[in-house]
């Protein structure tokens, strides 16, 4: 069984990251992104998810947090096994004022070159590290504008997902099979497309075995998500990635907003396979997005305890 075309690229990228408060500031005020959706961990009701998009939540335009400071989480160290940077994409011609928009911030930004296109690389409060990709082939079209971000400037979405492994050859063996194709090499980093091969269809895939092995915990990525047209062709992949890899999946996880099945990969990256409906917009209209807590039908019955066990944060 084929199981090429099933995956159309990326869905999402979630973080676990320190406190909400600098986070909602950060990635709302420094980037410029909507948060559409307030909600929980839905495996520990005790810690927000925030979910940072463009205006409506497209997939592949959606960063995820758990602030988790407070619980006892220690303090990631990233490495191999995991995702290195989160990218996000923006107009190529935008970059000098990002550039300089991130020092207004009191960010500390270094410039680099990657496939052809400038590349701004810096780290959220959490220590997790990003990038913003100077890309003029991005289409997406939802934007979220801000008074200092305009249509000109705003980030488009994720542009791809850089992850680091000790040894190449077997994630990119399995990268091939999942849907991703080599686009470019340059050096010890591979250039990966799947779906339309635009931005936010692109993996990154770095070998260096000299990188120690990353540890989970604050300023690290927990996982990132690849999307599907739908739970059958999740099913699919999953049947296949199981009988020929071995790969111990999990059952199909109910997300409110999408449906997801979980995994490692050889080299140790949690993936999950998530469906790119129903969509934030199943309960809040898109005036709405982001401003209030939502939580889904099993967990409704204990909201009070819930909004009482959460950190207040300020808008």
């Amino acid at each position: 069984m084929s199981i090429q075309g099933k995956i159309r690229g990326l869905h999402h990228v979630t973080a676990t990251v320190r406190e909400a408060q600098e986070d909602y500031d950060f990635y709302t005020k420094t980037l410029g992104l909507r948060m559409v959706k307030e909600t929980v961990n839905f495996d520990d009701e005790n810690v927000y998810h925030f979910y940072y998009a463009d205006k409506v939540g497209t997939p592949s335009t959606v960063m995820t947090t758990f602030p988790y400071a407070r619980v006892g989480v220690r303090q990631g160290t990233i490495g191999t096994g995991q995702v290195a940077t989160t990218a996000f994409s923006a107009p190529a011609a935008s970059m000098d004022f990002w550039r300089k928009h991130l020092k207004d911030h009191t960010v500390d930004a270094s410039e680099a070159e990657a496939f052809g296109m400038q590349v701004l690389l810096f780290r959220d409060p959490s220590g997790l590290q990003l990038a913003i990709v100077g890309d003029d082939n991005d289409d997406r079209d939802q934007l979220w504008t801000t008074d200092a971000i305009g249509a000109d400037q705003a980030i488009r979405g994720i542009h791809h997902a850089h992850l680091l492994v000790a040894e190449a050859a077997p994630t990119l063996q399995f990268l091939h099979e999942f849907g991703y194709e080599t686009v470019k090499e340059e050096g010890n980093r591979t250039l990966l497309k799947a779906g339309a091969g635009k931005a936010g269809d692109l993996l990154v895939l770095e070998a260096d075995p000299s990188r120690e092995r990353g540890r989970n915990g604050l300023g690290t990525v927990h996982h990132v998500a690849h999307r599907t047209a739908n739970i059958e062709d999740s099913l699919a992949i999953r049947a296949h990635l199981m009988d020929k890899y071995g790969i111990l999946a999990t059952d199909v996880k109910d997300r409110k907003y999408f449906r997801s099945i979980y995994f490692r990969i050889p080299g140790g990256i949690l993936f999950e396979i998530a469906t790119e409906g129903p969509g934030f917009l199943i309960d809040e209209d898109e005036a709405e997005l982001g401003t209030n807590l939502r939580l889904p039908d099993w967990q409704e019955p204990r909201r009070e305890v819930i909004e009482q066990n959460l950190v207040p944060y300020e808008r």
